[in-house]
């Protein structure tokens, strides 16, 4: 059966000029309804003498004040649970979600209605289908099912487009495995770490799930791994599907960005349902195309708990739409989301980032899994260490491997040194949903 390339064909197709015109409309009903139902929002707008009046055009966005995760924080510790922020009576909501949280913060807690819901399946139904997902797709979601929003709206959103749906749920990975064969599997849905354990661990069954498994699609979400090269050769390869990323948050409910079946090395903006500022994040300023900024998100669809110009530190860098031959005219992010300003730490003088470290390791087959260890030593001199595991019978890899990514480390971050420690397999903590593999022990009181 032949289908449309497209989910929304007219709006992903829409002339820049009238999605501009549709993405003005829109962002003056959400600041009015915001202003009006929000008690966050507008206590907010009237601090920096805004009202929604004033939005004659999309420039003039940058009235509107910036909204920061500390201030909803903040709001939800004076007013538990969920602060001034909502928009409407908690009797009205249908689901409840929670971010996924770091240890010693208070996790952003969220509610949405049935038609919030049904919006965030429908932000799914956009990038499931643009990457090729359809109702003849058999897909396997391997992930727990909890409180944290993770592929939530993904589920819901295959059944929505027709596919059949089987939830993962909280099982070991060799069941997974045995599942993902056993009902043919066509789509799997997970992060791209664990997609990588599970390939590691089919390995170790018996199980080629290039040749054993029906899966021609990996849908990734969750971390910056899903656009690295490195990482989505080895997974294309270990699969036998291709890859695509997608990218979402909590905070808005749903992903924002998506990676067509085209894979033009970036994902697409839904932009007749987000505004996707990109700024300085030191100046606040906009930077164009081709420049790295933060992302800062005005979501449409949830209108129990509106975000709006919500500064997300997520590291991106903006290019046209015309790169892809798809022929949607929702402009790109170059490379997703290619990490956060935030997780930049300053080593001896050096600026290293998670997602560069890993895309450098990652073009190392033998390795399974590591973690980058700072810290200091002698109370003087901050040091960099990356813990290795070796993929079991490839042992004898480390000896050659050791000095080839220690130099290639050093020669991309301006000479700095690299400590590479191995570690037993098993020893490193492997991860379902985000994974974290940074530790910086350095008394924080003592660097920026």
């Amino acid at each position: 059966m032949a289908y449309a390339d497209y989910w929304n064909p007219k709006n992903e197709t829409r002339p820049r000029e009238e999605l501009q015109a549709l993405q003005l409309v829109k962002l003056r009903r959400l600041c009015e309804w915001a202003y009006t139902k929000a008690p966050f929002h507008k206590r907010r707008f009237e601090a920096a003498n805004f009202h929604p009046e004033q939005l004659k055009t999309l420039d003039d966005i940058r009235r509107i004040p910036m909204m920061t995760r500390e201030e909803w924080m903040a709001s939800q510790v004076e007013r538990p649970l969920f602060g001034d922020m909502l928009a409407s009576e908690q009797r009205n909501a249908i689901r409840y979600h929670l971010t996924s949280g770091t240890s010693g913060r208070v996790p952003l807690r969220v509610l949405d209605s049935m038609k919030d819901w049904d919006w965030i399946g429908e932000m799914w139904c956009y990038g499931l289908w643009g990457f090729g997902v359809r109702p003849e797709d058999t897909v396997y979601f391997a992930f727990g099912y909890g409180s944290f929003i993770g592929f939530w709206g993904a589920h819901y959103a295959c059944e929505k487009l027709g596919a059949l749906v089987i939830p993962g749920g909280a099982q070991a990975t060799e069941a997974r495995i045995k599942q993902v064969v056993e009902m043919g599997a066509t789509t799997v849905c997970s992060t791209p770490t664990y997609a990588l354990h599970m390939w590691q661990k089919a390995s170790e069954m018996g199980i080629d799930l290039a040749r054993e498994s029906k899966v021609n699609k990996l849908i990734l979400s969750g971390e910056p791994a899903g656009s690295i090269p490195a990482v989505k050769q080895q997974l294309e390869t270990a699969w036998g599907a291709k890859c695509g990323d997608t990218a979402g948050m909590t905070e808005v409910g749903t992903i924002m960005i998506f990676e067509c079946a085209h894979q033009p090395g970036g994902t697409h903006i839904i932009e007749d349902h987000f505004i996707e500022e990109v700024l300085d994040p030191h100046t606040g300023e906009p930077v164009g195309y081709g420049e790295l900024g933060e992302r800062v998100v005005t979501s449409f669809g949830r209108g129990f708990i509106p975000a709006i110009r919500y500064r997300t530190k997520d590291m991106v860098m903006k290019v046209p739409a015309s790169l892809c031959g798809c022929g949607r005219t929702y402009d790109i992010y170059e490379g997703g989301i290619r990490g956060r300003w935030d997780d930049m730490k300053l080593i001896r003088g050096t600026n290293v980032y998670p997602r560069a470290v890993e895309a450098i390791v990652r073009e190392y087959d033998a390795i399974d899994e590591f973690q980058i260890y700072i810290w200091r030593k002698d109370e003087i001199q901050d040091e960099i260490t990356i813990r290795l595991e070796i993929k079991p019978g490839r042992e004898s890899e480390w000896e050659n491997l050791q000095p080839s990514l220690a130099r290639d480390l050093s020669n991309a971050h301006e000479g700095l040194r690299f400590n590479l420690e191995r570690m037993e397999y098993g020893q490193l903590p492997h991860f379902e949903l985000k994974a974290r593999r940074l530790i910086d022990s350095r008394p924080v009181a003592q660097y920026g």
